[in-house]
């Protein structure tokens, strides 16, 4: 028995002194190792894709002139032009300039934080519609209901990053690409003159075409992510673009017709709320700081509202001030009579 215990201690001793020593990883080799399996498990983001925020301003998301865009970036801007020239003269722009600087400001922030490939013009119209829009080009327009509606800066600059990412992504000229190539497919005899005859047709009708107005529902959702990007690039927080959706969709159900014929064409409010809060809180990096709103951005909307209202009052004491006419009744005339002309019917006289 002896005997055998000590064959046995042996045995141990010897595989212990055979087995390589464990040593005890230092404290940063640890979390390193830990860091580097989350990384492993985190999806990667492809450099210069869509998801990568930092290569905003580097990325390619609208695309060059091909099969996809039959417009190259100068007939874009050309395009543009020739419809914000016709804009300019059929609507009232507010010409205040603290207001006006204001709006271009946050506009051109958001720009300089985007895809964008052309420089913007922005301007203010003076509409009680909760709207905006912009040409391609770069010809961008925000009505003066936006900025009473929206409570915070961040959720004007939501909608107008959202406006921006429709010019980067180029998708009035991509759409119009696609119904050319569906008049092709369909009336191949008819189609004369390109991408240029298509417009030409289309301004014919209705002004301004409807594809610089009204997008696919791929467009849109692509446009909500992308404004997403550039307002959080921006500084502003993203989820404010959510809270601005959820009230004016509850001021829609309130009272409908709130929103714009435009604003209301859009994907429903409902899906495009779900995907952005999935898309903000999966796809954007959390910060310390964002900006929700200003004292400037307050001011800028009392100042609004206060031009706004002495423009009413204006309007309505012309009304007042304008003669009113009315006809006389019989009794009032002192002749008895009604001076009023009559017509008889001429007799024919035969000879």
């Amino acid at each position: 028995m002896k005997h055998t215990t000590a064959i046995l201690v042996s045995a141990l001793a010897l595989f212990l002194s055979l087995a390589p020593p464990v040593l005890a990883l230092p404290d940063d080799e640890v979390r390193n190792n830990e860091s580097q399996r989350t990384a492993q498990q985190e999806p990667k983001v492809k450099p210069g894709s869509k998801d990568d925020i930092d290569a905003i301003g580097s990325r390619d998301i609208g695309g060059g002139r091909g099969l996809g865009n039959w417009y190259s970036l100068e007939t874009e801007i050309r395009m543009g032009r020739e419809y914000a020239q016709m804009i300019d003269t059929t609507v009232k722009l507010v010409k205040d300039p603290v207001i006006t600087e204001f709006v271009n400001r946050i506009g051109q922030n958001i720009v300089r934080n985007s895809d964008s490939k052309v420089p913007f013009t922005i301007k203010v119209i003076d509409s009680d519609e909760v709207n905006a829009f912009a040409l391609p080009g770069g010809f961008f327009y925000v009505n003066s209901g936006l900025l009473l509606v929206a409570e915070e800066e961040a959720e004007l600059a939501g909608v107008m990053a959202h406006e921006v990412a429709h010019v980067a992504a180029r998708h009035a000229t991509r759409q119009m690409t696609r119904g050319n190539l569906a008049n092709i497919a369909s009336i191949p005899l008819i189609f004369v003159g390109g991408g240029i005859g298509y417009a030409a047709r289309s301004a014919a009708g209705i002004g301004v075409p409807m594809s610089f107005m009204k997008f696919s529902r791929g467009f849109e959702e692509e446009a909500d992510y992308l404004g997403l990007q550039y307002m959080y690039q921006a500084g502003y927080d993203p989820q404010s673009f959510l809270t601005f959706f959820e009230k004016i969709q509850a001021k829609e159900k309130k009272k409908p017709g709130t929103l714009s014929k435009m604003f209301a064409s859009h994907p429903p409010l409902e899906s495009r709320v779900s995907k952005i809060q999935r898309q903000t809180d999966t796809k954007l990096p959390s910060k310390l700081h964002y900006v929700v709103t200003t004292s400037e951005f307050d001011d800028v909307r009392t100042r609004l509202a206060v031009l706004e209202n002495r423009g009413r009052i204006a309007d309505e004491d012309k009304e007042k001030n304008k003669p009113s006419l009315r006809r006389a009744a019989k009794g009032d005339d002192p002749n008895g009579g009604d001076d009023r002309p009559t017509l008889k019917r001429r007799e024919n006289y035969s000879d």
